[in-house]
């Protein structure tokens, strides 16, 4: 066999080694899997459609109609008449200012009631009363309070980021290692370096799981507050195309507010793991 003869055995053999290398990584769990369970939940959404053709469109059907969503998301048409994007960010930045709120007086509330017994005797049955109350019934003490929209939404997303991020962080700080601690403690450290050199590092994975399930639900509950209040956001225009009985736009806005939501968790585990140089999980 000539030199020529070898080489285009070699590079059909590595051609071959690629094609079967990217079928391995098509056919992996982590993306072949998922993609079957969006595939049968777009299949169960046609089927239903089907049955309920006067009302539900099917999936080519919503995607031809909200056409103009996709391709033009920053459009501005008139005071009331604002493309996709531009709702999305308000809403984003009603819950980025909530959330922000939240996490700075849950963070120091958390440290407090994980370091002092007497503080967690006196906030903890607070915390278990308020924590299960829905967030949607603090909607009218906020516009009792503020008398506008805008603050009312932010006060609920900060109410709603304040019971995690305050549990995980109490959380945290009762479970740094007595080691650390004691070493902290033989080298003479102030309180307050012991905060910010030990505890504080020990604490951070409880601290981002708390940041984490708070953001989740602050994105939850933004869109059923803008559906009660009205205004711009993401919410309130669910509540628009369907009052249209336009099924196939909230269709479209369930797959924005549901990729959105997962952007934002998988933004705040990358910045967990840059802070803590560990793996985030989930």
């Amino acid at each position: 066999m000539n030199i020529f003869s070898k080489n285009k055995v070699n590079k059909a053999f590595y051609m071959g080694f690629k094609k079967n290398n990217f079928l391995e990584k098509f056919t992996n769990s982590q993306v072949f899997l998922p993609l079957i369970g969006f595939a049968g939940i777009i299949v169960l959404w046609w089927i239903i459609a089907l049955f309920r053709s006067e009302m539900m469109p099917t999936p080519p059907e919503a995607l031809a109609k909200n056409l103009d969503f996709i391709l033009h998301p920053f459009y501005r048409r008139g005071p009331g008449d604002l493309g996709l994007g531009w709702l999305l960010l308000a809403s984003l930045r009603r819950v980025c200012i909530g959330f922000l709120l939240g996490a700075i007086v849950a963070i120091p509330v958390g440290f407090l009631i994980g370091m002092n017994n007497t503080a967690w005797q006196i906030l903890n049955p607070v915390i278990q009363v308020f924590k299960p109350v829905s967030p949607l019934v603090w909607l009218p003490i906020a516009l009792a309070i503020f008398n506008s929209a805008e603050p009312s939404a932010i006060f609920v997303i900060f109410i709603t980021s304040l019971w995690s991020t305050i549990i995980n962080t109490a959380e945290g700080v009762k479970n740094v290692p007595a080691e650390y601690l004691e070493v902290a403690q033989v080298l003479e450290m102030p309180r307050w370096k012991q905060l910010v050199t030990v505890m504080l590092p020990a604490s951070l994975p409880y601290i981002f799981t708390g940041l984490r399930i708070s953001l989740g639900i602050a994105w939850l509950v933004i869109v059923a507050v803008e559906m009660l209040t009205g205004g711009i956001g993401i919410g309130f225009f669910v509540w628009d195309e369907w009052n249209r009985l336009n099924v196939s736009s909230v269709f479209l806005a369930v797959f924005v507010i549901g990729i959105t939501g997962l952007i934002l968790d998988y933004a705040l585990a990358k910045l967990q793991t840059l802070v803590t140089h560990r793996p985030a999980r989930g």
